[in-house]
């Protein structure tokens, strides 16, 4: 009986080519839309996932009391070492490190690189396997060096490199060799090896090696730059590590870090989904419901089609049940036939997402797995598609078809169709809501991205280059740098060039606490540190709203400092004027700092978050630098390129020329969302196209069943035109319908969305508006298309259908 179902819908499928073919492409789209977001959600929720143990691992992050005065990302160096120590029944290891970039060198290859200073715990900790190497032993050497396959192959152009060395330099100007211990095999992205999108390490050395490059010990409770990891034992929780870890900052930290922070465990695995703001998270819900509205969309318009296509098929129908046919038979019958189309669509997405995961790749801007990758367990998810999707797309049709009685059916009445079109045509409404919605959330997040690139900054972003410089923090290297910096600025494709420890990207160097002299340090304000030269607000162009920025005429005075206009307004002072010549403080300072200048507000990171307070230092008062930025002329952009990396190797010999423009700087800023603005578009493509094969499939039963009434007209003597208009009406009161529920969704879903951004678009019209009215247009000239025809037959050959 089962075979004889699936022979019959075999041969229904074959031979209705152009019904069949509707099903499947309309299948087929919501299928593989849902396996590529399903690939590139499953891929981000198993960062971490694959770590050893990683249920038991736990990140230990910092939440401040003011969020402008630290990183949330690192906390006390001491920490997880005493946590592992003092509490050897909860915590079964720890890890910690403290991230640096340097030149690294061998022979004439030479790569600015990010390294990872850390404990020997790493490779054992979290189950990284090594190509070649110990892990037990890798990284015991103060002088060791562990690499990632990725650096053996630049470096070496081999992995089996054991014994071989590196040469890194340190932040005093010096270079030593560093010995490979190891090798590291290709491992997926975690947040260890590359904590966010501003870390990425291929080189890992021992914590022993601190003292090389001048950095804080990993055993002093003032340090508070790490970023810290532990295992737990088998059955605690991280929450359980609160006491312990109050305690431990109560008996040992610095006052001040004890009332402006706490620690708070987490669990490693939700660490990357809930960083900045969650805002992964909330790309991959959106992600998901898209996809999943987008597959019931798919749905809905197989029970459209199915249903548009039955008049043809109600005699068949009539004809069964006149020979004994049963109406569970019949059901069976029908749904044979979506499991088979539903078969086909999953077989059509399978072979096809090797071919398209690669584009929407690219579109994401992020790698999606092979088919090969996926674990085993996942053979069973197309087998659930065909069963779910088949039979949840086929029952309605089944049932309504299998319901037509028998002499209506076997006349070739239809009566149960068109008492039933209204909720047809509810099921299309729900594909014009969700494409409406899914176009509004397309304009609207486009036009926030715009905005973040179009708003006023507040200082000039375009044509400034920016490359990291060999270290050499000392007053020497300071005045070694301000040379180099002099004569670049003399190329004549260079307008100006500046010495800084950061540039506008989001990372500064660090969130003092200030204070205005004579007042209560208890209430200073935790503001970002920025290190400039004399040269930074003109390479820039970033405007003084009073005072002057540092001065190179009469001297360098350490105590100078310059404020930005929240700064001012943070510590009290009414104007900006006001703010000239005063004396501010940072508590366990000796030093007072003098007011020289107030330069106007500049978004030196992303726009989810407020302008921060900030106070700028000069480059000479703590004698350390990161970048160059140039400011170059407008024209030859790869002529001027070139002449600045022939300079940089005559000035600079043996440090690479890695540079980075500073627009593409500040994209990076805004990735998770320029991923969203990407994958709604494709989102919108997709469920138009759904929707037209709706419009389609009940295009078609409507012209079917007005045949004799085209005819009549046609008789009586109506135009063509007027004969579009009435199957126009009746689709375009079904958009406006649709539109009238889609516009609140989409704009209580929108202002949501919005309200996690500080500076945001204000919410039009326009956007509800041209999305309605983009689909009442694709949706009239599809209309126009298919009636045409039918409108122009022979009103005799009309009136003789039956």
């Amino acid at each position: 009986m089962i075979r004889n179902y699936f022979l019959v819908a075999w041969r229904n499928v074959i031979r209705n080519p152009f019904y069949s073919g509707l099903n499947v492409l309309g299948l087929l789209t919501g299928i593989l839309f849902f396996f590529l977001i399903g690939a590139y959600v499953w891929n981000e929720y198993n960062v971490n996932r694959h770590l050893r143990n990683s249920s038991r691992q736990v990140f230990l992050r910092s939440v401040w009391k003011d969020p402008n005065s630290g990183p949330d990302i690192t906390t006390f160096g001491p920490l997880s070492k005493r946590l592992k120590e003092n509490y050897p029944t909860l915590v079964a290891n720890y890890y910690r490190w403290d991230g640096i970039t340097s030149v690294v060198s061998k022979g004439d290859r030479i790569f600015r690189e990010g390294i990872q200073l850390g404990d020997s715990t790493l490779l054992s900790m979290y189950g990284f396997d090594l190509l070649q190497g110990d892990k037990v032993t890798a990284l015991n050497d103060p002088f060791s060096a562990v690499i990632t396959k990725e650096a053996a192959l630049k470096y070496f152009n081999a992995t089996n490199v054991i014994g071989e060395t590196l040469s890194i330099q340190n932040f005093s100007g010096g270079k030593r060799d560093f010995k490979i211990t190891g090798v590291l095999d290709d491992i997926p992205e975690n947040s260890v090896l590359a904590l966010n999108d501003a870390n990425h390490n291929n080189i890992f050395l021992p914590t022993q090696s601190y003292t090389y490059f001048g950095r804080g010990d990993f055993d002093n409770w003032q340090n508070i730059i790490l970023p810290s990891y532990v295992e737990l034992r088998e059955g605690v929780k991280a929450e359980d590590l609160a006491g312990p870890i109050q305690k431990l900052i109560a008996d040992n930290a610095p006052v001040a870090s004890q009332m402006g922070m706490k620690v708070v465990p987490i669990p490693l695995t939700d660490y990357y989904l809930q960083k900045d703001n969650a805002l992964v998270k909330r790309l991959l819900y959106a992600l998901s419901f898209t996809a999943l509205f987008l597959l019931l969309m798919a749905m809905v318009n197989y029970i459209n089609l199915a249903v548009s296509r039955s008049a043809s098929r109600i005699k068949e129908i009539g004809i069964r049940k006149v020979m004994g046919g049963v109406r569970s038979q019949l059901i069976g019958q029908f749904l044979s036939e979506s499991f088979i189309l539903v078969t086909i669509s999953v077989l059509l997405a399978i072979i096809l997402y090797p071919l398209f995961s690669p584009v929407f790749s690219q579109v994401i801007g992020k790698a999606i797995p092979s088919l090969s990758q996926f674990p085993l367990v996942f053979l069973f998810i197309p087998f659930g598609f065909v069963v779910t999707i088949g039979f949840l797309a086929g029952i309605y049709p089944a049932m309504v078809l299998s319901a037509a009685g028998t002499v209506d059916a076997v006349k070739g009445k239809f009566a149960t169709i068109k008492e039933k079109l209204w909720l047809r045509k509810s099921l299309v409404g729900f594909q014009f809501l969700m494409a409406i919605v899914v176009l509004t959330a397309a304009i609207i997040i486009t036009q926030q991205v715009n905005y973040f690139f179009s708003r006023n900054v507040g200082y000039d972003k375009e044509f400034i280059v920016a490359a990291q410089l060999p270290r050499d923090w000392s007053p020497e290297g300071v005045a070694k740098m301000e040379a180099v910096r002099d004569q670049f600025a003399s190329l004549p494709q260079v307008a100006n060039a500046t010495l800084s420890f950061e540039i506008p990207n989001g990372n500064n160097g660090g969130q003092p606490p200030v204070y205005r002299q004579g007042k209560d340090s208890a209430n200073a304000i935790a503001m970002q540190a920025l290190v400039t030269d004399d040269h930074y607000a003109d390479t820039y162009k970033i405007p003084m709203a009073a005072g002057t920025y540092f001065q190179s005429e009469g001297g360098f005075d350490s105590s100078k400092v310059i404020l930005n206009q929240t700064a001012v307004k943070a510590l009290g002072w009414k104007d900006d004027g006001e703010a000239i010549g005063r004396w501010v403080r940072i508590p366990g300072s000796p030093i007072n700092y003098l007011v020289a200048g107030v330069m106007k507000d500049f978004h030196f990171g992303s726009m989810q978050q407020a302008i921060a307070p900030s106070i700028v230092f000069n480059v000479k008062s703590g004698n350390t630098y990161r970048y160059m930025s140039f400011k170059i002329k407008s024209g030859e952009i790869n002529e001027t390129i070139s002449s600045i990396q022939k300079k940089w190797s005559q000035l600079l010999p043996g440090s690479a020329f890695e540079y980075v423009f500073i627009d593409d700087a500040l994209k990076k800023l805004y990735a998770t969302e320029i991923q969203m603005k990407k994958a709604t578009y494709t989102a919108t493509v997709l469920a138009i196209i759904i929707v037209l094969l709706g419009v389609v499939g009940l295009i078609s039963l409507s012209i079917r069943q007005k045949v004799k009434e085209i005819g009549i007209r046609k008789v009586l003597g109506a135009s063509v035109s007027t004969l579009i208009g009435i199957f126009m009406k009746e689709f375009m009161i079904v958009v406006l319908l649709a539109s009238v529920v889609a516009i609140p969704a989409a704009y209580l879903l929108m202002r949501e969305w919005l309200n996690h951004y500080q500076y945001r678009i204000d919410m039009t019209l326009f956007p509800f508006v041209i999305s309605t009215a983009a689909l009442l247009l694709v949706t009239a000239l599809l209309i126009l298309v298919r009636t045409f025809n039918a409108a122009r037959t022979n009103p005799v050959k009309s009136l003789r259908t039956e």
